[in-house]
């Protein structure tokens, strides 16, 4: 038996784990700050682990999952950035926890 598809299958559910804790997150974040972290990072962790486990199991796929990783690389976190910058502009309020806001106090030192 060979350890490349065996391999492949544990880090293919590896993956699986981190998405679905990607997903566990969304639900158990307190706002939607918190909320896009934790799916974004999860999910791009749980996606290239997924990827990879994939290219174990069939080596002959791994040139096309490369470039699907580097594209998840590349927008992944463009993405979450711009969604949570749109989320603050439009007043997307923030957890009671939540001490400082970085981004307003720039925008403020700008205004000045």
């Amino acid at each position: 038996m060979e350890l490349m598809p065996i391999a492949g299958g544990v880090v293919c559910i590896l993956g699986a784990l981190f998405l679905f804790l990607g997903a566990l997150g969304t639900v158990r974040m307190p706002d939607v700050y918190n909320r896009i972290q934790a799916g974004t990072k999860a999910t791009t962790l749980g996606t290239l682990l997924f990827l990879i486990g994939t290219g174990l199991y069939n080596p002959s796929w791994i040139p096309k999952l490369i470039i699907i990783g580097l594209f998840i690389l590349l927008t992944n976190p463009v993405s979450s950035h711009i969604l949570s910058r749109a989320a603050h502009r439009i007043g997307a309020r923030m957890s009671d926890k939540t001490v400082v806001d970085k981004l307003k106090e720039s925008e403020e030192n700008v205004d000045v």
